[in-house]
């Protein structure tokens, strides 16, 4: 909703800038995807709108504040994943709590797949990206912001093993820096230690996704441990990858899930699901 608080004059350019914002944020609006401001900065760099600098992006996050203030931009438009709250679920009556029930009734629709699939990703920004996809295909989703704790690797680890029979597998989407592109290895040997044979493949992001999104550019972090291997096989720049664009990071996510998928088996468990609301009387 876009709401007035404040009275701002803009600076011309800065006119100018808003309505390329606008456009972008209407654009993923109508796709159902909300942005960070991170995401948001890297669709302005990679449009042309404005360099890709450290004073643009804090020019930008200033810029937001004083236009959401004004009225100017929809205060729900920009995703702050770094402060969301935990708010009690609470509802009117016990029938809007049946409703939700029915309305949240799913069976393991990957009963007797081949594959168990787990999809990973250092970056919490992504997680309105990523969680449609991994909800409509119930894959398990785990943002770890950065290296992931000794806690979480053995929870991990306890959910594959107990996919007795099945071939693990572990999608992973990470950065193209030194740090980042350590993170998959890191994560398979320690599932490992735990007893977890696993196959952990990194489907973002590739030097072959650099060179065909050609997202944009940062310096390498040379005070990282690991920056003398990576400058040395890939030079001084790094990429983020929030950098690729959201509906193309959807696509990526979808196709590798899709790779491991019998489609056929995953609707006929939907269609149980279909069976047992109908024969309680449910619309589905």
């Amino acid at each position: 909703m876009k709401e007035q608080f404040r009275e701002i004059r803009f600076q011309k350019r800065n006119l100018v800038l808003l309505e390329k914002i606008k456009e972008i944020l209407e654009e993923y609006k109508l796709k159902g995807i909300k942005v960070t401001l991170r995401q948001l900065y890297y669709q302005l760099v990679a449009r042309g709108v404005i360099p890709n600098q450290v004073k643009e992006y804090s020019k930008l996050s200033g810029l937001l504040t004083n236009a959401r203030y004004s009225g100017i931009v929809d205060w729900s438009a920009i995703e702050d994943r770094t402060r969301t709250p935990a708010i009690p679920n609470t509802f009117k009556d016990i029938q809007e709590l049946l409703e939700t029930a029915k309305a949240s009734y799913q069976k393991d629709r990957w009963e007797g797949q081949e594959y168990y699939v787990e999809l990973w990703s250092e970056k919490d920004a992504l997680s309105s990206v990523i969680a449609p996809i991994t909800r409509r295909y119930q894959i398990p989703l785990s943002i770890s912001r950065g290296y992931v704790s000794a806690s979480s690797i053995y929870d991990s680890a306890q959910r594959f093993l107990e996919q007795e029979g099945k071939t693990k597998i572990l999608l992973y989407l990470g950065d193209h820096d030194p740090s980042g592109l350590d993170m998959d290895r890191d994560i398979q040997k320690r599932l490992v230690e735990f007893g977890v044979e696993v196959e952990v493949i990194r489907i973002g992001l590739t030097a072959e996704q650099i060179e065909r999104y050609a997202p944009p550019t940062n310096p390498a972090k040379l005070k990282d441990p690991r920056a003398s291997w990576y400058v040395k096989n890939f030079g001084h720049s790094s990429w983020e990858v929030d950098a690729l664009k959201p509906e193309v990071l959807q696509q990526l996510i979808e196709s590798s899930i899709l790779d491991y998928l019998d489609l056929e088996k995953f609707e006929q468990v939907k269609e149980r699901e279909k069976e047992d609301l109908d024969s309680l009387g449910v619309q589905a």
